[in-house]
């Protein structure tokens, strides 16, 4: 099934087109993930990181990579909306490929050359966040340019799902390769999704936006929509948690199972394997609610969602904050919670943020809204990583969820938003 888009008639958008945007989307977080995910077991089987300074190192490797991001996502907004969306995928796809294939051998490398394997696992990871930060913000975008106002909600929930299944995929199944090949070997399937990434981008997806002439970042106009526009600072705040709350989940609860692998009397590898299996059950409660969530952003509205799943995941986030034992059973409940509340989260801020943003401005109105992401992240996982290691695992869980509900007083309270609020439609007159 094909239909126009709006702003550039003379495009058609087939169903291949839409297919090779779902398979670059599942291949970004999958890479995004598993380099994430095989971080904790490569510090400390490989580099040796001893658990006292775990979260510390941990969080700032994250850290820095997201900085490296966030003076890349703002930047190819604007260019995406100048030369396309589909030429900066390519590049970053391929850039992420050559810090995917450094990685798992910096202490190889390093070692042959006199140096240090941190300093090089650190440079590999910076050259892959440079590259992710030029690709996942422009498949969210270039889902908002294959839309329409009345298809967006079902179509970026669609998008969203692939990303679901990406992420769920890693922890579902590559997450236990290394019980069996190892850690370098699971860390060499990131090039691999990096580059698949690449020929997929550069064969299947089309630019359809209209072309932007503007040299820098359009911060007055961007400024003029959130002063205007209180559900678009709703949006943004939200973005500010969402990518946050997946990277909490992904971090600390594998750095937790990691760590107390001694305490459970476990090897790494099966530590590795149970961090996985829940954070992999995280993905499939977000790909199983995305259909529910389109439902509600559709006849509710993209307001009401907002606020509900940041509830959902802000209670999900302190009741796993109460958890002693992470191998306890009873971890699902919190882990189910926290996810399903996520994936609202992630679309809804989206869909209303491609609504409220004119169009030759998209891209750089959706880099804006990814910086506040990741200047989240680099909130979130910083203190995440000194209140683990300071007070227990559990302690950035709590925080996070109490930061959930923080925004939702700031909608409810500051901005005089409630559930009532739905998200209408949108008209040029009103940019």
């Amino acid at each position: 099934m094909a239909f126009l888009q709006n702003d550039a008639p003379t495009k058609i958008i087939g169903a291949h087109n839409w297919n090779a945007l779902y398979l670059s989307s599942a291949l970004c977080l999958m890479l995004m993930t598993l380099a994430a995910g095989t971080q904790p077991l490569y510090l400390r089987e490989v580099l040796n990181i001893p658990p006292d300074i775990a979260g510390t190192i941990n969080a700032n490797i994250m850290v820095l990579a997201e900085t490296l991001e966030l003076l890349v996502v703002g930047w190819v907004g604007v260019l995406s909306d100048r030369f396309g969306r589909v030429r900066i995928l390519y590049l970053g796809f391929t850039l992420a490929g050559v810090g995917a294939l450094l990685a798992p051998f910096s202490a190889a490398v390093a070692a042959a050359f006199g140096g240090g394997g941190l300093v090089l696992y650190y440079l590999s990871r910076l050259i892959m966040a440079a590259g992710i930060g030029a690709v996942w913000p422009q498949l969210a975008t270039l889902a908002g340019d294959f839309t329409t106002e009345d298809n967006r909600a079902r179509l970026m929930s669609n998008n969203a799902f692939m990303m679901a299944f990406g992420k769920s995929l890693v922890y579902l199944i590559l997450m236990r390769i290394p019980l069996h090949a190892g850690v370098i070997v699971t860390m060499l399937l990131v090039a691999v999704a990096a580059f698949g990434g690449a020929l997929v981008a550069r064969g299947g997806l089309t630019d359809v936006a209209p072309r932007s002439h503007h040299s820098s970042i359009p911060w007055r106009r961007i400024g003029d929509l959130l002063r205007a526009n209180p559900k678009l600072r709703l949006s943004f705040a939200a973005a500010f948690l969402a990518r946050s709350d997946m990277v909490i989940t992904a971090i600390f609860l594998m750095l937790w199972y990691v760590y107390f692998s001694d305490l459970a009397d476990v090897t790494d590898e099966q530590a590795a394997a149970r961090g996985g299996l829940m954070i992999g059950l995280a993905g499939i409660t977000v790909m199983l609610s995305i259909p529910f969530w389109k439902v509600i952003i559709h006849s509710l509205g993209r307001v009401p969602a907002i606020i509900i799943g940041l509830a959902l995941s802000g209670l999900g986030f302190v009741l796993m904050g109460l958890i002693v034992n992470p191998f306890d059973w009873y971890i699902l409940a919190p882990v189910v919670l926290t996810a399903a509340g996520q994936a609202g989260c992630f679309v809804a801020p989206q869909v209303l943020t491609v609504d409220l943003s004119p169009p030759d401005i998209l891209g750089s109105v959706m880099g804006a809204f990814n910086v506040i992401g990741g200047i989240g992240i680099i909130f979130f996982v910083q203190v995440g990583g000194v209140l683990f290691d300071v007070i227990g695992p559990s302690a950035p869980f709590i925080f996070v969820g109490l930061a959930n509900f923080l925004v939702i007083a700031y909608a409810v309270l500051g901005l005089g938003l409630s559930l009532k609020d739905g998200a209408a439609p949108v008209g040029e007159d009103q940019w």
